[in-house]
């Protein structure tokens, strides 16, 4: 699976010859798409896709693909991305014609800003029916704005001279644009597709070049059409020589690395963890940095850093950030308040990953350890025991506090499987994480949508991203692993997602998959508290805007999510303590399924003041040391 061999839909010359211009296009573009890695194709049905449809079941019920049909565009977008995100393949997207098309912006925004290669194929009226008031119409051509690495439109499919070699061609530049070494991301084939769309009669003569035989039955062997071999490497720079770049003596001792997001299967949390640990800094981790399992791990980074007179004692000379960082406003601080700030971007130079707009320089791979920055051993020890500290008031508070989403972020992530995935979603819950998370010696997989940080799609993408991290390892995940030696390549043990009730509402149409089609072990687990809870704690949450906050704000549905569930055939379970959920989260094993736990927490206005009360049990512990 994800190569063709000599069993490929274009079977011969002649075959594809006697069907008409339609199906023959949408068989060969499919064929093409599986040669350049496609493992899996979403589709979302309609009548104009029909063709491409029709070629992409085929191709999956000859074993050549996994198929995926979800009834909202919106959700089958962000299923895509999950599945990219997981397998690190290019993942194919089939749409109708209309809005349908605009349905997919969100996950292609998603993709974009998060490096994914999603591959859109939207179909599209012919020329003559554009423009003229024509049924399901819209503009397509470049919907998708400078979001996408490369957009295509396609000739209306007609049988002449050389059309095979154009329809191949065209998709295989597409997915070496989508998997480029330095910049991978969506791109867009906007297919225009004329009727008789199935069967129907083909021209009476069709006549094909020697070359273009060749065209329709394919490179031999399985071959793309065209091989991309253009390699790109990304040589570390030794700390030192940037250092020397920037006439720095002498040289900054106390330092800290913050990993934020990451691709999968790259080396940079490794990287990130080996300059800390060498160096003697501490790191901090963003949850889907998934760099938790060094030594000079601060677990309660965000907490820390939000206390004004720990971040006054403890302000780094100098600070790498590896990444998309950014999600606590402390570690916001931190950063800003070091004298040097070095940004490791991996993308190409476009818009540096640096909000703060504070790095002096940005490189593109993690900078190798330098003995001369080692800082002195009270440096990371003061951080190393504020994060215990802060471990001990953290869980005291909790004791006794009533049930919140703070307490099931913690029972997720005790309960997460070491060859799992956990899926954190946008808002509280990746926050909560991020903050209250304890150390882990074995941690899981995380991933969030942290490219845009939506909280639209998490429950379509969890679902692509277990089913993705779950599935025995395709001729793409082995190559990939020959060349890097990183990343996931074997099959993954259960997936787990912590979502709002607001997130799980907004995609709920994700868990609409056809009964035939096999079940991720993945189980969602909502922190409800029936409402935006994150609200309370920014400007919005003032008394003085407390007239309009619910309606506007705090928006509380009254709805029980797990009916929703159930509606959709996925079993739920409701619970109101957190000994109950670590219950449940403790029989969640492979071959489970997929399931739901609704957390009924206590209301947002008492969640708002545990936080309050988390922060000065922590500034109080430190202060009580000293």
């Amino acid at each position: 699976m994800g190569g063709r061999d000599g069993a490929t839909i274009a079977e011969t010359a002649g075959r594809l010859a006697r069907v008409n211009p339609a199906e023959a296009a949408a068989a060969l573009i499919i064929d093409e798409a599986l040669r350049g890695g496609v493992v899996d194709i979403v589709v979302a049905p309609g009548q104009r896709s029909a063709p491409l449809a029709v070629a992409a079941a085929t191709a999956a019920a000859d074993g050549a693909c996994h198929l995926h049909v979800r009834v909202d565009e919106r959700s089958a977008g962000y299923l895509a991305v999950g599945l990219a995100r997981a397998t690190g393949a290019p993942v194919a997207v089939i749409c109708t014609s209309g809005t349908a098309v605009t349905n997919l912006l969100p996950a292609v925004a998603e993709a974009d800003a998060s490096d994914l290669p999603l591959v859109l194929l939207t179909a599209d009226r012919p020329a003559e029916l554009l423009g003229v008031g024509a049924n399901q119409t819209i503009d397509q051509t470049g919907v998708f704005g400078s979001r996408v690495r490369m957009a295509v439109g396609l000739e209306a499919p007609q049988w002449r001279d050389g059309v095979a070699r154009y329809w191949r061609s065209a998709v295989c530049q597409a997915i070496n644009a989508a998997t480029d070494a330095v910049a991978p991301g969506p791109v867009h084939l906007n297919v225009a597709l004329r009727e008789p769309l199935l069967g129907g009669d083909t021209a009476a003569d069709v006549t094909q070049d020697d070359a273009d035989q060749v065209g329709l039955t394919g490179r031999p062997a399985g071959l793309p059409w065209t091989v991309d071999a253009r390699l790109v490497s990304v040589a570390s720079l030794s700390l030192d020589s940037l250092l020397d770049q920037l006439d720095l003596r002498p040289r900054p001792l106390r330092g800290v690395v913050v990993v934020g997001d990451l691709p999968a299967g790259e080396p940079y949390p490794s990287e990130a963890t080996l300059l800390a640990e060498t160096l003697n800094w501490p790191l901090l981790c963003e949850p889907s940095g998934n760099a938790h399992d060094g030594g000079t791990v601060v677990s309660h980074g965000p907490v820390l850093c939000a206390i004004g007179a720990f971040l006054e004692q403890h302000r780094p000379e100098l600070v790498v950030t590896v990444g998309r960082v950014g999600l606590s406003r402390g570690v916001n601080a931190l950063i800003a308040s070091a004298d040097l700030h070095i940004a490791v971007d991996p993308r190409p130079a476009r818009t540096p990953l640096d909000p703060q707009r504070t790095a002096a320089v940005v490189v593109a791979a993690v900078p190798a350890p330098a003995d001369s920055c080692r800082a002195p051993d009270d440096w990371t020890e003061a951080w190393l025991r504020a994060d215990d500290l802060a471990e001990e008031a953290i869980a005291e508070v909790l004791a006794d506090a009533p049930f919140s989403g703070v307490a099931v972020a913690r029972a997720v992530w005790a309960a997460a499987d070491l060859t799992g995935l956990l899926l954190a979603a946008a808002s509280w819950p990746v926050r909560f994480l991020d903050s209250y998370a304890p150390v882990r010696v074995d941690v899981p997989w995380v991933v969030g949508n942290r490219g845009v940080s939506g909280i639209d799609g998490l429950v379509s993408t969890a679902w692509g991203a277990a089913a993705g991290h779950q599935r025995a390892p395709s001729p793409w995940d082995e190559a990939m692993a020959a060349l890097s030696e990183t990343g996931p390549t074997q099959i993954g043990g259960p997936g787990l997602a912590l979502l709002g009730d607001l997130a799980t509402l907004h995609d709920v149409n994700g868990l609409l998959a056809p009964e035939v089609e096999p079940r991720p072990d993945l189980t969602y687990v909502v922190i409800d508290n029936d409402g935006g809870g994150i609200f309370s704690s920014v400007a919005a949450g003032q008394h003085a805007y407390s007239q309009h906050f619910e309606r506007v704000f705090g928006t509380p549905t009254g709805r029980d999510i797990g009916a929703y569930a159930e509606a959709a055939g996925v079993t739920a379970l409701r619970v109101g303590a957190v000994d109950e959920l670590a219950a449940v989260l403790g029989q969640a094993t492979t071959g489970a399924g997929v399931q739901m736990v609704v957390c009924r927490v206590a209301e947002r206005t008492a969640e708002k003041a545990l936080l309050e009360r988390l922060r000065e049990a922590v500034a109080a512990r430190l202060g009580a040391t000293g």
